[in-house]
């Protein structure tokens, strides 16, 4: 089974870190986030697409052609347009029912392969704090209704955490413009228009560290070390 890494954004909110290094080799301890991405992999992973863009030459000379058994393959997005772009211009590598995940920021293989149980599927993450994200909406039957990104959403929303269970019939739809970001399509809000047709799953994560700024960096590094956290995490 193929997974497809969103590896091509700015990191523009983690400056002045990522002014010379690309986002997801930004180190936790003495590793970089996207090693903790390849952590998170289930074992029927076995070839991984990675689509880069800023700084991707950092990126591909640290995987290489095969990373812990993994064939690895690369997609360049030239234009940064959003996360549904960035899924689109992977199509032409995909074949069959596939992965999609960020990254550069940290999940529990538990919960991907929670998600693989199911045909298609979401990975989303219930808050604790007020904060910003892509809130996802249901309905009574948990259909998907809508993600609404914004800055402020109250504790116990359930925020997408760009983790995807997909087919190929997502490249059926049109990549939905987000109406809040200039230029940018996002995936979380393709998939919405996807469940009208198709069943998508609603699998509610255990653990998820969302790695944007280099405060959170600092807040992961204290939650890894951490034996009931990391043990989530099948470290």
């Amino acid at each position: 089974m193929q997974a497809v890494i969103l590896a091509a954004g700015l990191g523009t909110r983690m400056r002045p870190l990522t002014n010379a290094t690309a986002k997801p080799l930004l180190k936790i301890g003495e590793r970089p986030l996207l090693e903790y991405t390849f952590d998170a992999l289930p074992e029927i992973i076995d070839e991984v697409v990675v689509v880069i863009g800023y700084l991707g030459e950092q990126i591909r000379t640290y995987l290489g052609e095969e990373f812990r058994g993994r064939k690895i393959k690369y997609i360049v997005q030239e234009k940064l347009e959003g996360t549904a772009k960035a899924l689109w211009e992977a199509k032409s590598l995909l074949h069959g029912r596939f992965l999609v995940l960020m990254a550069d920021d940290i999940y529990a293989k538990a919960d991907i392969e929670q998600c693989l149980t199911h045909e298609r599927a979401i990975l989303v993450m219930r808050s604790k704090s007020t904060g910003f994200g892509g809130k996802v909406l249901l309905d009574d039957r948990t259909q998907l209704l809508g993600v609404n990104e914004g800055k402020s959403h109250p504790v116990d929303s359930l925020i997408s955490t760009n983790v995807f269970v997909l087919t190929p019939e997502i490249f059926d739809f049109e990549p939905v413009k987000l109406t809040d970001r200039e230029g940018e399509w996002g995936l979380p809000q393709t998939v919405v228009e996807m469940s009208k047709n198709y069943p998508v799953a609603v699998v509610e994560a255990a653990s998820w560290i969302k790695i944007t700024t280099p405060e959170d960096l600092v807040f992961a590094e204290k939650l890894l070390v951490q034996s009931r956290f990391r043990s989530q995490l099948r470290f």
